[in-house]
């Protein structure tokens, strides 16, 4: 009787943790909305938006807590020359955000909707490693938009993730 009652006691809590478990709403993954720059994506799981970004001008940010940030931010007015704007962002961030001792660029590339650099930056210092920067202008007729992509230390499968957020920011 007693072995009974027990396996009904457990049969209930079973049920009971499955069912609490069936009908608790799911965790909504963080989203990236940005009115001013017109942008918003969905962050996949790790990563966060911010209050405020670490760069004056931006109107947005999502970190992932591990050295990666997304930053958005309109641009004034129509882009004449979309791989010239694109080049010269990549120039001011990597001397602001980067600072490295060699920074070369990586990708250079007209887009669908714009223009894309990456610049990879490297340091003679032992503290320091390999830091990874994509700028994409985002040329609309409505509201250009700049986002700014900052990666340190730079591994092959962060950079994935970093350049999946940026591409998804539309």
């Amino acid at each position: 009787m007693l072995a009974a009652l027990a396996a009904g006691t457990a049969l209930v809590a079973a049920a009971t943790s499955a069912a609490l478990r069936f009908v608790a709403p799911q965790p909504e993954a963080d989203r990236l909305s940005d009115s001013l720059a017109g942008v918003a994506a969905p962050l996949p799981e790790g990563w966060r938006t911010s209050p405020v970004p670490p760069v004056t001008g931006f109107t947005s940010v999502a970190r992932d807590g591990d050295g990666a940030v997304v930053m958005a931010r309109p641009v004034p007015g129509p882009i004449e020359d979309a791989k010239k704007t694109a080049a010269q962002a990549a120039q001011l961030y990597s001397r602001l955000l980067l600072k490295g001792d060699r920074v070369t660029v990586v990708d250079d590339r007209g887009t669908r909707d714009g223009y894309t650099r990456a610049l990879r930056a490297e340091y003679r210092d032992v503290v320091n490693r390999p830091a990874f920067l994509r700028v994409m202008l985002v040329t609309r007729e409505d509201q250009p938009v700049l986002l700014v992509g900052l990666l340190q230390p730079e591994d092959q499968a962060r950079r994935q993730a970093l350049e999946a957020v940026m591409t998804s920011l539309r």
